[in-house]
């Protein structure tokens, strides 16, 4: 059944057609009927009549304004021929539903003027003998009645249609402006990352030229600790070169040029000085540390001090009031674990996708561009009972 109502309704004209040889047939046995015993030579002509009516009826959709002219000059035909209203006419219903919900808009109006005036022309040419001036003017309106709700409901189909078409293209463009305002989000995150990876990988430069020169300075009078240094070059360069890996996968175009000094980037030392300054603005925030801390890449450190930052900013934004949040920072053998959650009232998946800390990022979009840039994991999401929940986990060794 459903490939049967697929194919009708790839082939619409195929069920016009249908349906105009039924209206055909019964329009024939009504003729047949009527003649039985009359020879009006006016029932002859009821026979082209009943086909072009009938071919209204097949061709509607194709060529819905010829056919509606063409059910009018039937009409104009059956008033001049004295051919009387048969079930054929009913084309005309047809017809006006038609123009007015997929014909050109003179065709609409012209359907509408057509229908109203139909049934008052009918009247005055085969008026009821035995009923009153009266009774006629309400059997007219009577008959006006089908033709004015049929254009009515083609009118209201068009209405309809125009909406839905509307809200469509709406709908693709708003798509379309979504998936062009994340890629612009996403550059921008990725650019941003770069400058403070380069930002990292400069300072571990430089402590490493640091060292090298009171290496070469203490060489011949304290060996051991010139070798000292020189394991501190051999760890920090080691920390640099995986710096750059990760800040290879970022393209970067048209960076401003920024004038001042380097300054040193955050690091989960400094979580606590942010906690009391959330706590400081009025949110509670319960932060705990497990696990032996230990230090961590540069780019690792940098990407949880971010983290924590706009998951606190987004819960102190959209939490609500009496909203409390909570951090784990976790040490593993291999890695860092992280888990912001908040008890707020929440806010819709969007806002954390386009809000970010302090208006700088971009919500979980920077999150996930972060988390990805060090080669881990981020999972985020409405807390059951309410709240929000931000859970993300970070190698201590850079994936190859």
């Amino acid at each position: 059944m459903q490939r049967l109502y697929d194919f009708l309704r790839r082939h619409p004209t195929w069920v016009d057609g249908f349906w105009a040889l039924v209206l055909l047939g019964i329009s024939g046995i009504g003729l047949v009927a009527m003649a039985e015993g009359v020879g009006n030579d006016p029932r002859v002509a009821s026979i082209p009549a009943a086909v072009g009516l009938s071919v209204v009826v097949a061709l509607r959709r194709r060529m819905p304004e010829k056919m509606l002219v063409l059910s009018a000059v039937i009409g104009v035909l059956q008033l001049v021929f004295d051919v009387e209203p048969m079930p054929a006419n009913f084309a005309m219903l047809v017809s006006i539903y038609t123009a007015a919900a997929v014909g050109e808009r003179w065709a609409s109006r012209f359907a509408l003027v057509g229908g109203l005036c139909a049934a008052p022309f009918a009247m005055m040419r085969w008026p009821s003998e035995n009923t009153s001036a009266f009774g006629n003017v309400l059997f007219t309106m009577f008959q006006i009645v089908p033709f004015a709700l049929a254009w009515v409901l083609g009118d209201s189909i068009r209405t309809r249609r125009a909406y839905l078409a509307q809200l469509e293209e709406r709908a693709d463009r708003l798509e379309k402006e979504r998936e062009a305002q994340s890629k612009v989000a996403v550059a921008a995150e990725r650019a941003r990352i770069a400058r403070e990876l380069h930002d990292v990988v400069a300072h571990n430069v430089s402590v490493m030229v640091v060292q090298a020169d009171g290496a070469a300075y203490v060489l011949d009078a304290a060996p051991d600790q010139a070798r000292k240094a020189l394991e501190t070059i051999s760890g920090t360069g080691r920390q640099a070169l995986a710096e750059m890996r990760r800040l290879l996968g970022v393209l970067r175009t048209g960076e401003p040029e920024e004038s001042g000094e380097y300054v040193p980037q955050p690091d989960v030392e400094q979580l606590d000085e942010l906690i009391e300054q959330v706590r400081t603005a009025g949110l509670p925030v319960d932060y705990k540390v497990e696990g032996t801390p230990r230090p961590l890449p540069s780019g690792v450190e940098l990407t949880a001090y971010r983290i924590v930052q706009e998951a606190l900013t987004n819960t102190r934004k959209h939490g609500g009031e009496n909203a409390g949040a909570s951090v784990r920072l976790v040490y593993f053998d291999d890695g860092l674990g992280l888990l912001v959650e908040d008890d707020g009232k929440g806010a819709p998946h969007e806002l954390y996708e386009d809000g970010g800390a302090d208006g700088s990022g971009h919500g979980l979009i920077g999150m996930r561009e972060r988390v990805g840039m060090v080669g881990g994991t981020l999972d985020a999401g409405p807390r059951p009972g309410g709240g929000f929940r931000i859970s993300a986990l970070l190698p201590l060794k850079p994936a190859h």
